[in-house]
């Protein structure tokens, strides 16, 4: 079966300019061009569009879904397999927030009586989840098994107040750090400052505090690339240096 723009575009629930926008791109290129100078594609053309949308879905930009599709060991199967689980993924995150939703409107309605844990309890459990997926084995090894449910429980529990309070002042580090980062000096007013606050806001997650602990955490930001690369985002080298200020702040020795 062969298709015109005009019908991929309607049959894919895409745009001809969207589609037109993949050929110019070299993302997705017709199959030929007919003697008329319409773009035509194939049975190829629409499995890779397929998986174009479905990369999209997930969030992906055209460009790293154009490197991963031309890829020499791109196996479209397992691609599929991945999907799958990742929509599935993304379905549970919905469900739960859906749910709360529900409990919302029924708590305003006069149904039930929702608390102010319970108001924010899909928007939590998302985020455990995704700091589970992506560093939980590394942060079990470094501190243990019950130092990390400890510090799950806390995060779970936390009122309406508290996980404001909670996300401020992980904005507040951000801010500081920018700041702090442009004057070169971790051991300095503002270098200290962004230790402090580092300081409040890991205590604030974990449920405790220690110093050993409090500068073993910075040394992960640098030493592993996903946390480097968090913080290094606005400026390489800011991982380092907010390592260094909490170092110098808890007087431990690297």
């Amino acid at each position: 079966m062969e298709y015109t723009v005009q019908k991929l575009g309607k049959m894919a629930g895409v745009s001809t300019r969207t589609l037109r926008y993949y050929d110019e791109i070299g993302i997705l290129k017709p199959a030929r061009i007919n003697t008329s100078g319409y773009r035509i594609y194939g049975k190829h053309e629409v499995d890779k569009l397929q998986q174009i949308l479905f990369y999209k879905e997930l969030g992906v930009e055209l460009e790293s879904i154009k490197k991963i599709i031309a890829s020499p060991s791109f196996d479209s199967v397992s691609a599929l397999k991945e999907h799958r689980v990742r929509l599935l993924e993304k379905r549970q995150r919905i469900n739960r927030l859906i749910e709360n939703v529900d409990k919302t409107i029924a708590g305003k309605e006069g149904g039930i009586n929702m608390s102010d844990n319970e108001k924010f309890e899909g928007f939590k459990k998302e985020m455990l989840e995704k700091n589970e997926k992506k560093y939980g084995e590394e942060i079990r090894e470094k501190y243990g098994e019950e130092a990390v449910e400890r510090s799950n429980k806390v995060f779970k529990n936390m009122t309406e107040k508290q996980y404001d309070e909670f996300v401020k002042l992980g904005e507040d580090v951000k801010s500081t750090l920018e700041e702090a980062f442009k004057t070169g000096n971790p051991a300095g007013e503002l270098g200290q400052k962004v230790a402090e606050l580092h300081k409040q806001w890991i205590s604030f997650a974990w449920g405790y505090y220690s110093k050993e602990a409090h500068a073993g955490v910075t040394d992960m930001y640098v030493n592993d690339d996903r946390f480097k690369e968090h913080y290094d985002k606005k400026q390489p080298g800011m991982a380092a240096f907010l390592r260094d200020a909490v170092y110098i702040y808890t007087r431990m020795k690297k």
